[in-house]
Formats: structure tokens, sequence, C-alpha cells
């Protein structure tokens, strides 16, 4: 009896550490990898002898085992998974870090063909599901999945599904095809009414908030660039790209020889915008045996304190915009 009762305790003990679930979320150092695998630019200029590294965050749901070993851990961090999620779904959570991601590469290579005096034009590449409702959602679709077609009809841009919705009514059937994953799946979708604040009675729709993603092409032929996967989501990576296509679109070695990090977001216009993580990325980077890292002006204290506080020797360089990380690696001499 003794034996089963402290089998039966054993048991328990070990769902309780290991599978039970708790609403935490711990955030650790991610990597520091070279983003030039990630990347094909037609016609590159091969000459880049160091490398540009994106920096990420590891975020990993909590068992207790997790939680008590993160909380003796200096470079981890323990918030509440609603803090991350807001009221957002894990689905939904998961199509606006992809959304992020894919806008990211677009404005990386629009800043990167602005500054290296390419011309460019954009071009609607896909239109996704972003969310669906919670409640009284009837609709077969799933955060994530692109849109490719309605009866038939491509679907690139939200002009696009808006025309081919346009000869039904609501309470229609219409044949819609999507891209969920590798599958490429048609789904029988009944319309909505859907109400605009520009029109006094409602449209048809698919009950569902949508999202676009542009595809930034140059204007002449043999300057493309296109992305392999990632693997990774979230907008962050956007300064490390723009600087590693740059490098390919223009003669010469940008990175001098150096291992380069950094982090930021990045606009079509070259402004470099803050992040969040800042202090995991650092490790890091440190990690990696980073020479410099860029970090976004807004983060510039966090990152000073956690670059002292593990006694790194890679050199932190704050920037604002685009050109002030072209200007400062094109001030260093080539590395020895």
């Amino acid at each position: 009896m003794r034996m089963a009762l402290y089998l039966f305790t054993v048991v328990v003990l070990i769902y309780v550490i290991i599978f039970m679930d708790t609403p935490y979320v711990v955030y650790r150092p991610g990597s520091a990898s070279e983003v030039a695998p990630m990347i094909r630019v037609e016609n590159a200029d091969p000459a880049e002898r160091g490398t540009f590294m994106m920096t990420t965050v590891s975020a990993s749901y909590a068992n207790v085992a997790l939680l008590a070993v993160s909380w003796f851990d200096s470079n981890a961090e323990i918030i509440k998974k609603k803090e991350r999620l807001g009221d957002q779904s894990e689905a939904e959570y998961a199509a606006e870090q992809v959304y992020y991601m894919s806008s990211s590469q677009s404005n990386a290579v629009e800043a990167a063909y602005s500054a290296a005096g390419v011309p460019y034009k954009d071009v609607p590449e896909y239109t996704f599901v972003f969310s669906v409702p919670e409640k009284g959602n009837q609709t077969k679709l799933r955060p994530g999945d692109k849109i490719l077609a309605a009866d038939g009809d491509a679907v690139r841009s939200p002009d696009d599904l808006t025309k081919a919705l346009a000869g039904h009514g609501i309470g229609d059937r219409i044949e819609i095809t999507v891209g969920r994953g590798a599958e490429k799946i048609d789904e029988e979708i009944t319309l909505v009414p859907i109400q605009n604040k520009e029109d006094a009675k409602p449209k048809p729709g698919l009950g569902v908030t949508i999202g676009a993603i542009q595809k930034v092409e140059a204007a002449e032929q043999g300057r493309g660039v296109r992305f392999t996967s990632t693997e990774v989501g979230g907008p962050s990576a956007g300064l490390m790209f723009t600087l590693e296509i740059y490098n390919r679109l223009t003669p010469g070695d940008l990175s001098k020889g150096y291992r380069v990090a950094g982090t930021g977001t990045m606009d079509a216009e070259g402004t470099v915008g803050a992040i969040g993580g800042i202090a995991h990325k650092i490790v890091a980077a440190d990690r990696k045996g980073a020479d410099f890292f860029f970090v976004p002006a807004r983060n510039y204290d966090d990152a000073k304190k956690k670059a002292d506080a593990i006694g790194t020797k890679m050199k932190l360089i704050r920037v604002d915009r685009l050109q002030d990380a072209l200007d400062y690696l094109k001030s260093l001499p080539v590395k020895s």
C-alpha cells in the first residue's frame, strides 16, 4: 500500500513539474544568425568577408521546472502569457508575427533599393487572414490563411477580393481557395454582413480581418531580391536585412570583415524603430562573438546596461536611421 502511494505521489510530482501548464512565458537569449543564407540577390556583389547577424529572443511556455530554473537565471525574464498575447488567440498571434516579418522584408528591400539608387515598384503579393472573430464565428478560414482565389478569380490584394465579392449578396456561398501551410485548400464560405463607416448599408464579406503584403520589385532586370524561409517572426530583423541587401547591391564589402550584429525595425524611408527584448539580443550577439551591435536609439540605455552587466567587448552603436549604420560601417578600417 505504501509503495503504491509512493509511486502515485512520484507520478503526480512528475506531472506537475514537467507536464502541467502554467500561465507564464520565459524569455531568454535566442540566436544570432547570419542573414546572408536567408537572402538571394540577383547579380550580387560577392565581396563579403564578414557577416551581418540578426538577433532573436527565445520564448518558451513554462512548466514548473523551467520556472524554477529561470528564477535563478539572470538572463531569463518571466512574464504572464496574457502580456504576450493580449486579446489575441495563439493562431492570431502567430499570423501577426508572420505579417510583421513579411512587412519587414518588404521594407528592407525598399529601403536598400532606395539607398543603393536602384529604381523599384511596389506590387501586391498576397492577401491573408489576420484574425477571425471569437463569437458567432461560422467561417472555416483560419488566421494565417493566404487567400489565393475567390470563385476562381485570382486574389492578390484586398481590391481583388472586393471585386470578386461584388456580384454576390449576404448569405450567398462562395468558394475561397486558400494556402494553409504547404496545402492548397478550397473552402465554401457563407458571406456575412460587413458594416463600413462609409456605407449606409452592410456589404457581403468573409467575416474575418484581412491583411495585405506588398512585394517590392526592381524596375530593371537582374536586380531582384527574394527571401528564403527565416523560421522566425516579427519585424525586428529589418535593419540587418537592409544592410545585407545593400551590401549585395553595391560594390565593395560593407562588413569590412567584421561580425556585425544588430536589431531594429525598418520602414520604407530608412527609419530604424525600437524593438522588444533588447537585453536578450545583446547576450545572444555576445555569445556569437559580434564585434559591433547596432541598436535603435530608444533601446540604447537598456542595451548599454546589459552590455555592461555581462562585460562584453562588443561595441554598441546607436542608430536612428539606416544612413547612420551605413556611415559607421563605411568609416571602419578593413579588419586585419
